[in-house]
């Protein structure tokens, strides 16, 4: 697998047709070159999708940092929200939202470095595969694929550096830079419109590719029509196409049931019947202490991890009912002595935390909330990487239910994912109307914590960070003790980098 992988991800980058800046621009005649050799079959053109996936797992920029799309849920998902404590000062430019107007910054650039590095991959399958000698179904298959990932890239891309659909003006806003083939030359921006078009077209062709096929995968991350499915129910729900999202969503979850209670409490780092759609990790393909799981997983050794493990926000935790599993996932502080102004955890209850997770690595801190949900299967932080399971789809139904008027069902959605799968046996929901959408929301939180959704879902909402201190009823630290609206930090736009509009100067309009 090691070898095979290392192919794959050189086939990848050897076919990437850059963009962003006109350095990018030099690989095109080694890329030509090589075309011919990658998709001079089938066989190697499932390679160089093979390397895609390898894409969004390894490292980039030169900085430890960055390390594909673990880098989009850690960075650009959790520090940024509400439930997500690392209470580490120096990050607070992060955690606190400050670069979404420093068009220099690095982690202004990253997403549209990395994704669109992804969309280029993608495109120059879409445009190539069609000659490659084997089977139609083989070369139908590997382009739903390509459609997918770029479906997937754009749909991540615009919930970062576009308006809310709700402040779009019906998608009149500006959008992205849609790069469907393999050009180079310099492009204006979209509309937020065309680009959800692009989506929707580049999925409807995914599946309709997927289904003529007859083909499935093998492996749980290589794309396919559930994973397909699952894109579009997200980025409906985020166009607040609800009719579409509850359609996609059900479609996306179809023959992934939810999962039980001890693969739930299993650590998150390997696929199970409920992951749709994930990235590989293994011991012998590993970014060390530069991995995802290096920077979350309590029973790593990296010295992010073991000094200021990651936790739950208190107000979070607290609306966990005491019947929930997921309460157990977190270190509860009741009754022991732990310093109120950090969470670092006293004699007693840093005893207990080891006594509950015995594979926590010995020189580890221990933090009052600290969390258990998501642990590594190897040192220092070696797992596969969950992109979309079936309780996302279920959430994603139910909250396109209320907003459909149909309660009812919304309620029921509430149900099967929290009592019947054995989460908590006690949950009942009879709520409507607003107390309805905040039970929702607080499910969301719950059931994805620490799995890259809480700003993107704020985003969505239109709802505000509001964090507190221990003195305030929460436990972030004062440099992290923040507050502020929707309106603030550029609406919650990052603005185009300007290695793009450096380059790129047909982009005019700002964002």
């Amino acid at each position: 697998m090691k070898n095979l992988n290392k192919l794959a991800c050189l086939l990848a980058v050897v076919i990437f047709s850059g963009s962003c800046s006109k350095e990018y621009l030099d690989t095109k005649p080694t890329a030509e070159k090589s075309t011919t050799t990658i998709f001079e079959t089938t066989d190697n053109a499932a390679l160089a999708i093979n390397g895609i996936n390898k894409l969004m797992t390894i490292q980039y920029l030169g900085t430890q940092g960055f390390n594909g799309e673990g880098t989009i849920k850690m960075y650009y998902g959790n520090y940024p929200g509400n439930h997500f404590l690392y209470n580490l000062t120096s990050w607070a430019p992060i955690l606190n939202s400050d670069f979404h107007e420093n068009i220099s910054s690095i982690y202004l650039y990253y997403p549209w470095y990395y994704y669109y590095m992804l969309i280029g991959n993608a495109n120059f399958v879409i445009s190539n595969i069609d000659n490659a000698k084997g089977s139609d179904a083989e070369r139908q298959f590997i382009k739903a694929q390509a459609l997918t990932f770029r479906a997937y890239s754009f749909l991540m891309l615009s919930q970062l550096y576009c308006k809310r659909w709700s402040d779009s003006g019906n998608g009149s806003s500006p959008g992205l830079v849609l790069r469907t083939d393999i050009s180079t030359g310099e492009q204006p921006l979209s509309t937020l419109k065309q680009v959800y078009e692009q989506i929707y077209k580049d999925l409807d062709d995914a599946v309709a590719l997927y289904t003529s096929s007859g083909k499935i995968r093998t492996r749980n991350y290589d794309p396919d029509k559930n994973v397909a499915y699952a894109v579009y129910a997200r980025a409906a729900i985020t166009r607040l196409d609800y009719a579409t999202a509850a359609t996609m969503a059900v479609n996306g979850r179809n023959g992934y049931p939810l999962m039980n209670n001890t693969e739930y409490k299993a650590g998150f780092y390997t696929p199970n019947k409920e992951w749709i759609w994930s990235s590989y990790g293994a011991s012998d393909e590993t970014l060390y202490f530069y991995s995802y799981f290096a920077y979350i997983s309590y029973n790593s050794n990296a010295v992010q991890v073991r000094t200021y493990p990651r936790c739950i926000s208190r107000e979070l935790y607290n609306k966990i009912p005491v019947t929930d599993l997921r309460r157990g996932l977190f270190l509860d502080p009741t009754g022991y002595t732990f310093t109120t102004s950090t969470g670092l955890a006293g004699t007693a209850l840093k005893a207990r935390a080891f006594s509950l997770f015995p594979n926590l690595y010995s020189t580890s801190s221990a933090y009052a909330y600290m969390q258990f949900k998501i642990g590594a299967a190897d040192l220092p932080g070696v797992g596969n990487l969950n992109h979309f399971r079936s309780s996302e789809m279920v959430l994603i139904e139910a909250e396109a239910k209320y907003f459909s008027a149909d309660e009812n069902a919304a309620q029921q959605l509430l149900v099967s994912l929290n009592k019947d799968t054995g989460r908590d046996p006690s949950y009942t929901c009879t709520k409507t109307g607003a107390d309805l959408l905040n039970e929702i929301k607080t499910y969301r939180a719950i059931e994805l914590w620490g799995e890259g959704f809480d700003w993107f879902d704020l985003k969505r909402w239109g709802d505000g960070v509001s964090r507190k201190n221990y003195s305030a009823g929460g436990n972030f630290l004062p440099t992290l003790d923040v507050t502020y609206g929707p309106a603030e930090k550029n609406n919650w736009v990052w603005k185009i980098p300007e290695k793009e509009t450096d380059y790129n100067k047909l982009i005019t309009t700002p964002n």
